[in-house]
Protein backbone atom coordinates (compact mmCIF):
# COMPACT_ATOMS: atom_id res chain seq x y z
CA UNK A 1 0.00 0.00 0.00
CA UNK A 2 2.83 2.36 0.84
CA UNK A 3 4.41 1.66 -2.54
CA UNK A 4 1.14 2.39 -4.35
CA UNK A 5 0.72 5.61 -2.41
CA UNK A 6 4.27 6.66 -3.30
CA UNK A 7 3.69 5.96 -7.00
CA UNK A 8 0.42 7.92 -6.87
CA UNK A 9 2.19 10.88 -5.30
CA UNK A 10 4.80 10.78 -8.08
CA UNK A 11 2.17 10.64 -10.81
CA UNK A 12 -0.27 13.17 -9.37
CA UNK A 13 1.41 16.52 -10.31
CA UNK A 14 2.02 15.71 -13.98
CA UNK A 15 -1.29 13.87 -14.36
CA UNK A 16 -3.23 16.73 -12.78
CA UNK A 17 -1.56 19.27 -15.08
CA UNK A 18 -2.39 17.14 -18.13
CA UNK A 19 -6.03 16.74 -17.06
CA UNK A 20 -6.47 20.47 -16.46
CA UNK A 21 -4.97 21.38 -19.84
CA UNK A 22 -7.01 18.69 -21.62
CA UNK A 23 -10.23 19.99 -20.03
CA UNK A 24 -9.33 23.51 -21.05
CA UNK A 25 -8.68 22.30 -24.61
CA UNK A 26 -12.09 20.60 -24.65
CA UNK A 27 -13.77 23.79 -23.46
CA UNK A 28 -12.07 25.84 -26.18
CA UNK A 29 -13.03 23.23 -28.78
CA UNK A 30 -16.66 23.23 -27.63
CA UNK A 31 -16.94 27.01 -27.54
CA UNK A 32 -15.09 27.93 -30.73
CA UNK A 33 -15.17 24.73 -32.81
CA UNK A 34 -11.38 24.38 -32.88
CA UNK A 35 -9.92 20.82 -33.00
CA UNK A 36 -9.49 19.64 -29.41
CA UNK A 37 -6.31 17.70 -30.21
CA UNK A 38 -4.65 20.78 -31.68
CA UNK A 39 -5.74 22.91 -28.72
CA UNK A 40 -4.36 20.33 -26.30
CA UNK A 41 -1.04 20.30 -28.13
CA UNK A 42 -0.73 24.07 -28.17
CA UNK A 43 -1.63 24.38 -24.50
CA UNK A 44 0.84 21.64 -23.66
CA UNK A 45 3.62 23.31 -25.63
CA UNK A 46 2.97 26.58 -23.81
CA UNK A 47 3.58 24.78 -20.49
CA UNK A 48 6.82 23.07 -21.50
CA UNK A 49 8.69 25.12 -18.91
CA UNK A 50 7.26 22.95 -16.10
CA UNK A 51 9.44 20.05 -17.26
CA UNK A 52 12.32 21.84 -15.57
CA UNK A 53 10.60 20.86 -12.31
CA UNK A 54 11.30 17.17 -11.87
CA UNK A 55 8.13 16.44 -9.91
CA UNK A 56 5.98 16.65 -13.07
CA UNK A 57 7.99 14.12 -15.09
CA UNK A 58 6.47 10.84 -13.86
CA UNK A 59 2.89 11.98 -14.31
CA UNK A 60 3.55 13.31 -17.79
CA UNK A 61 5.11 9.99 -18.82
CA UNK A 62 2.09 8.16 -17.39
CA UNK A 63 -0.38 10.39 -19.23
CA UNK A 64 1.46 10.09 -22.55
CA UNK A 65 2.04 6.32 -22.25
CA UNK A 66 -0.47 4.03 -20.48
CA UNK A 67 -3.35 6.48 -21.03
CA UNK A 68 -2.58 6.53 -24.75
CA UNK A 69 -2.60 2.73 -25.01
CA UNK A 70 -5.90 2.35 -23.15
CA UNK A 71 -7.46 5.04 -25.35
CA UNK A 72 -6.40 3.24 -28.53
CA UNK A 73 -7.76 -0.07 -27.20
CA UNK A 74 -11.16 1.50 -26.46
CA UNK A 75 -11.43 2.61 -30.10
CA UNK A 76 -12.42 -1.00 -30.85
CA UNK A 77 -15.93 -0.24 -29.57
CA UNK A 78 -16.46 2.37 -32.29
CA UNK A 79 -16.40 -0.05 -35.20
CA UNK A 80 -19.21 -2.31 -36.42
CA UNK A 81 -19.23 -4.83 -39.28
CA UNK A 82 -22.87 -3.97 -39.99
CA UNK A 83 -21.80 -0.47 -41.00
CA UNK A 84 -19.11 -1.78 -43.34
CA UNK A 85 -21.54 -4.10 -45.13
CA UNK A 86 -23.53 -1.05 -46.25
CA UNK A 87 -20.66 0.06 -48.48
CA UNK A 88 -20.27 -3.14 -50.51
CA UNK A 89 -17.06 -5.09 -50.99
CA UNK A 90 -15.72 -3.14 -54.01
CA UNK A 91 -15.83 0.08 -52.00
CA UNK A 92 -14.37 -1.65 -48.94
CA UNK A 93 -11.51 -3.05 -51.01
CA UNK A 94 -10.85 0.35 -52.59
CA UNK A 95 -10.62 2.05 -49.19
CA UNK A 96 -8.29 -0.60 -47.81
CA UNK A 97 -6.09 -0.41 -50.89
CA UNK A 98 -5.95 3.39 -50.72
CA UNK A 99 -4.87 3.28 -47.06
CA UNK A 100 -2.07 0.80 -47.80
CA UNK A 101 -0.95 2.74 -50.89
CA UNK A 102 -0.80 5.96 -48.87
CA UNK A 103 1.36 4.30 -46.22
CA UNK A 104 3.73 2.91 -48.86
CA UNK A 105 3.80 6.26 -50.63
CA UNK A 106 4.67 7.93 -47.31
CA UNK A 107 7.68 5.65 -46.81
CA UNK A 108 8.93 6.11 -50.38
CA UNK A 109 8.26 9.86 -50.41
CA UNK A 110 10.03 10.30 -47.06
CA UNK A 111 13.15 8.61 -48.39
CA UNK A 112 13.03 10.74 -51.55
CA UNK A 113 12.91 13.87 -49.38
CA UNK A 114 15.72 12.67 -47.16
CA UNK A 115 13.49 12.13 -44.09
CA UNK A 116 13.54 9.21 -41.67
CA UNK A 117 11.55 6.10 -42.52
CA UNK A 118 9.84 6.39 -39.12
CA UNK A 119 8.53 9.84 -40.06
CA UNK A 120 7.15 8.40 -43.30
CA UNK A 121 5.37 5.69 -41.30
CA UNK A 122 3.94 8.23 -38.86
CA UNK A 123 2.70 10.69 -41.46
CA UNK A 124 1.57 8.06 -43.98
CA UNK A 125 -0.37 6.21 -41.30
CA UNK A 126 -1.90 9.40 -39.92
CA UNK A 127 -3.04 10.55 -43.39
CA UNK A 128 -4.23 7.14 -44.52
CA UNK A 129 -5.98 5.89 -41.37
CA UNK A 130 -7.36 8.30 -38.82
CA UNK A 131 -5.19 11.34 -38.26
CA UNK A 132 -3.85 12.09 -34.80
CA UNK A 133 -5.15 8.84 -33.27
CA UNK A 134 -3.25 6.77 -35.84
CA UNK A 135 -0.10 8.83 -35.32
CA UNK A 136 -0.26 8.20 -31.59
CA UNK A 137 -0.88 4.46 -32.02
CA UNK A 138 1.96 4.05 -34.54
CA UNK A 139 4.29 6.10 -32.34
CA UNK A 140 3.56 3.76 -29.43
CA UNK A 141 5.05 0.78 -31.30
CA UNK A 142 8.04 2.51 -32.92
CA UNK A 143 11.46 2.11 -31.28
CA UNK A 144 12.31 4.74 -28.70
CA UNK A 145 14.68 7.40 -30.02
CA UNK A 146 15.50 11.05 -29.50
CA UNK A 147 13.69 12.04 -32.71
CA UNK A 148 10.46 10.07 -32.17
CA UNK A 149 8.83 12.45 -29.74
CA UNK A 150 9.19 15.58 -31.86
CA UNK A 151 8.28 13.66 -35.03
CA UNK A 152 5.09 12.42 -33.36
CA UNK A 153 4.20 15.90 -32.18
CA UNK A 154 4.85 17.39 -35.62
CA UNK A 155 2.67 14.71 -37.22
CA UNK A 156 -0.23 15.34 -34.86
CA UNK A 157 -0.02 19.12 -35.39
CA UNK A 158 0.44 18.82 -39.15
CA UNK A 159 -2.23 16.22 -39.81
CA UNK A 160 -4.75 18.17 -37.71
CA UNK A 161 -4.01 21.34 -39.67
CA UNK A 162 -4.31 19.58 -43.04
CA UNK A 163 -7.48 17.81 -41.89
CA UNK A 164 -9.08 21.09 -40.85
CA UNK A 165 -8.23 22.64 -44.21
CA UNK A 166 -9.64 19.58 -46.00
CA UNK A 167 -12.88 19.87 -44.04
CA UNK A 168 -13.38 23.31 -45.59
CA UNK A 169 -12.12 22.71 -49.13
CA UNK A 170 -12.95 19.07 -49.98
CA UNK A 171 -16.72 19.66 -50.30
CA UNK A 172 -15.85 22.48 -52.73
CA UNK A 173 -13.54 20.11 -54.63
CA UNK A 174 -16.32 17.51 -54.77
CA UNK A 175 -18.72 20.05 -56.22
CA UNK A 176 -16.12 21.07 -58.80
CA UNK A 177 -15.70 17.42 -59.82
CA UNK A 178 -19.46 17.00 -60.14
CA UNK A 179 -19.71 14.28 -57.50
CA UNK A 180 -23.13 13.04 -56.45
CA UNK A 181 -24.19 13.09 -52.79
CA UNK A 182 -23.18 9.42 -52.45
CA UNK A 183 -19.82 9.91 -54.14
CA UNK A 184 -19.23 13.03 -52.07
CA UNK A 185 -19.77 11.03 -48.87
CA UNK A 186 -17.33 8.38 -50.05
CA UNK A 187 -14.75 11.00 -51.07
CA UNK A 188 -14.94 12.88 -47.77
CA UNK A 189 -14.85 9.74 -45.63
CA UNK A 190 -11.97 8.20 -47.55
CA UNK A 191 -9.71 11.26 -47.68
CA UNK A 192 -10.08 13.57 -44.65
CA UNK A 193 -7.76 12.55 -41.85
CA UNK A 194 -9.57 13.02 -38.51
CA UNK A 195 -13.02 11.67 -37.61
CA UNK A 196 -14.30 15.00 -36.30
CA UNK A 197 -13.43 16.79 -39.54
CA UNK A 198 -15.03 14.01 -41.59
CA UNK A 199 -18.25 14.47 -39.63
CA UNK A 200 -18.07 18.24 -40.01
CA UNK A 201 -17.49 18.13 -43.75
CA UNK A 202 -19.98 15.33 -44.46
CA UNK A 203 -22.93 16.78 -42.58
CA UNK A 204 -22.23 20.22 -44.01
CA UNK A 205 -23.28 18.73 -47.38
CA UNK A 206 -26.32 16.67 -46.27
CA UNK A 207 -27.35 14.14 -43.61
CA UNK A 208 -27.04 11.26 -46.12
CA UNK A 209 -23.55 12.39 -47.16
CA UNK A 210 -22.55 12.69 -43.51
CA UNK A 211 -23.77 9.18 -42.66
CA UNK A 212 -21.89 7.59 -45.56
CA UNK A 213 -18.74 9.62 -44.86
CA UNK A 214 -18.77 8.46 -41.25
CA UNK A 215 -19.15 4.80 -42.26
CA UNK A 216 -16.24 5.04 -44.70
CA UNK A 217 -14.12 6.74 -42.07
CA UNK A 218 -14.83 3.98 -39.57
CA UNK A 219 -13.59 1.47 -42.11
CA UNK A 220 -10.29 3.36 -42.29
CA UNK A 221 -10.15 3.34 -38.49
CA UNK A 222 -10.47 -0.46 -38.57
CA UNK A 223 -7.26 -0.59 -40.62
CA UNK A 224 -5.43 0.73 -37.56
CA UNK A 225 -5.03 -2.69 -35.94
CA UNK A 226 -3.48 -4.74 -38.77
CA UNK A 227 -1.24 -1.88 -39.89
CA UNK A 228 0.06 -1.03 -36.41
CA UNK A 229 0.62 -4.71 -35.64
CA UNK A 230 2.55 -5.09 -38.91
CA UNK A 231 4.67 -2.03 -38.08
CA UNK A 232 5.35 -3.39 -34.58
CA UNK A 233 6.43 -6.75 -36.02
CA UNK A 234 8.72 -5.14 -38.59
CA UNK A 235 10.30 -2.93 -35.91
CA UNK A 236 11.05 -5.94 -33.73
CA UNK A 237 12.53 -7.88 -36.63
CA UNK A 238 14.59 -5.04 -38.09
CA UNK A 239 15.98 -3.60 -34.83
CA UNK A 240 19.67 -4.58 -34.78
CA UNK A 241 20.94 -5.98 -31.51
CA UNK A 242 24.13 -3.94 -31.65
CA UNK A 243 22.26 -0.65 -31.54
CA UNK A 244 20.44 -1.44 -28.32
CA UNK A 245 22.27 1.36 -26.58
CA UNK A 246 20.71 3.96 -28.92
CA UNK A 247 17.30 2.56 -29.83
CA UNK A 248 15.18 0.20 -27.78
CA UNK A 249 13.02 -2.44 -29.43
CA UNK A 250 9.36 -1.80 -28.57
CA UNK A 251 7.48 -4.57 -26.74
CA UNK A 252 4.55 -6.34 -28.35
CA UNK A 253 1.63 -3.88 -28.42
CA UNK A 254 -0.80 -5.55 -26.02
CA UNK A 255 -3.18 -2.62 -26.33
CA UNK A 256 -3.93 -3.77 -29.89
CA UNK A 257 -5.11 -7.09 -28.50
CA UNK A 258 -7.44 -5.02 -26.34
CA UNK A 259 -8.68 -3.24 -29.47
CA UNK A 260 -9.38 -6.59 -31.15
CA UNK A 261 -11.12 -8.00 -28.07
CA UNK A 262 -13.39 -4.97 -27.75
CA UNK A 263 -14.09 -5.00 -31.49
CA UNK A 264 -15.13 -8.67 -31.33
CA UNK A 265 -17.22 -7.98 -28.24
CA UNK A 266 -18.98 -5.09 -29.96
CA UNK A 267 -19.80 -7.27 -32.97
CA UNK A 268 -20.90 -10.43 -31.13
CA UNK A 269 -22.78 -9.04 -28.13
CA UNK A 270 -25.47 -6.39 -28.12
CA UNK A 271 -23.98 -3.78 -25.83
CA UNK A 272 -26.02 -0.92 -24.34
CA UNK A 273 -25.71 2.26 -26.36
CA UNK A 274 -24.89 4.18 -23.19
CA UNK A 275 -21.91 1.90 -22.58
CA UNK A 276 -20.44 2.14 -26.07
CA UNK A 277 -21.02 5.88 -26.28
CA UNK A 278 -19.45 6.41 -22.87
CA UNK A 279 -16.44 4.24 -23.76
CA UNK A 280 -16.02 6.12 -27.04
CA UNK A 281 -16.02 9.48 -25.25
CA UNK A 282 -13.61 8.14 -22.63
CA UNK A 283 -11.26 6.94 -25.40
CA UNK A 284 -11.32 10.39 -26.98
CA UNK A 285 -10.57 11.94 -23.62
CA UNK A 286 -7.62 9.63 -22.99
CA UNK A 287 -6.15 10.38 -26.41
CA UNK A 288 -6.54 14.10 -25.79
CA UNK A 289 -4.87 13.67 -22.38
CA UNK A 290 -1.96 11.82 -23.99
CA UNK A 291 -1.50 14.39 -26.75
CA UNK A 292 -1.55 17.21 -24.19
CA UNK A 293 1.07 15.48 -22.05
CA UNK A 294 3.30 14.95 -25.08
CA UNK A 295 2.94 18.65 -25.84
CA UNK A 296 4.13 19.54 -22.34
CA UNK A 297 7.11 17.18 -22.67
CA UNK A 298 8.22 18.58 -26.03
CA UNK A 299 10.06 21.80 -26.72
CA UNK A 300 8.57 23.98 -29.46
CA UNK A 301 12.14 24.72 -30.54
CA UNK A 302 12.66 21.00 -31.13
CA UNK A 303 9.50 20.77 -33.21
CA UNK A 304 10.51 23.79 -35.31
CA UNK A 305 13.93 22.24 -35.90
CA UNK A 306 12.34 19.38 -37.84
CA UNK A 307 12.53 21.51 -41.02
CA UNK A 308 10.45 22.06 -44.15
CA UNK A 309 10.77 18.59 -45.68
CA UNK A 310 8.23 16.96 -43.30
CA UNK A 311 5.66 19.60 -44.27
CA UNK A 312 6.13 18.70 -47.94
CA UNK A 313 5.99 15.03 -46.96
CA UNK A 314 2.65 15.43 -45.20
CA UNK A 315 1.21 17.62 -47.97
CA UNK A 316 2.28 15.14 -50.65
CA UNK A 317 0.63 12.25 -48.81
CA UNK A 318 -2.58 14.25 -48.42
CA UNK A 319 -2.69 15.08 -52.13
CA UNK A 320 -1.84 11.48 -53.07
CA UNK A 321 -4.76 10.07 -51.06
CA UNK A 322 -7.22 12.68 -52.38
CA UNK A 323 -6.12 12.13 -55.99
CA UNK A 324 -6.35 8.34 -55.63
CA UNK A 325 -9.91 8.38 -54.28
CA UNK A 326 -11.05 11.05 -56.74
CA UNK A 327 -9.61 9.02 -59.61
CA UNK A 328 -11.43 5.86 -58.46
CA UNK A 329 -14.72 7.76 -58.30
CA UNK A 330 -14.34 9.50 -61.65
CA UNK A 331 -13.39 6.21 -63.33
CA UNK A 332 -16.44 4.57 -61.71
CA UNK A 333 -14.28 1.87 -60.13
CA UNK A 334 -16.21 2.31 -56.86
Amino acid sequence: MNQIAAVSRDIAPGAALSVVLALLASAISYRYGAPAMLMGLLLGLSCHFVTEMGRFATGLVWASGPCLRVGVALLGLRFSLAEVSILGWPAVSAVCAAVCMTLIFGIVWSRALGCDRELGLLTGGAVGICGASAAMAISAVLPESEAKQRQTLFTVIGVTAFSTAAMVFYPIVGDALGLSATDMGFFIGATIHDVAQVVGAGYSVSPETGDLATFVKLLRVAMLVPIVMAIAFLCRVSSPAHSADKVSTPPFPLFLLGFIALFLLNNTVVLPGVLTEGASRFATGLLLLAVTAIGVRTSLREVASIGWRPIILLGGETLFLAATIAGLLLLRIV
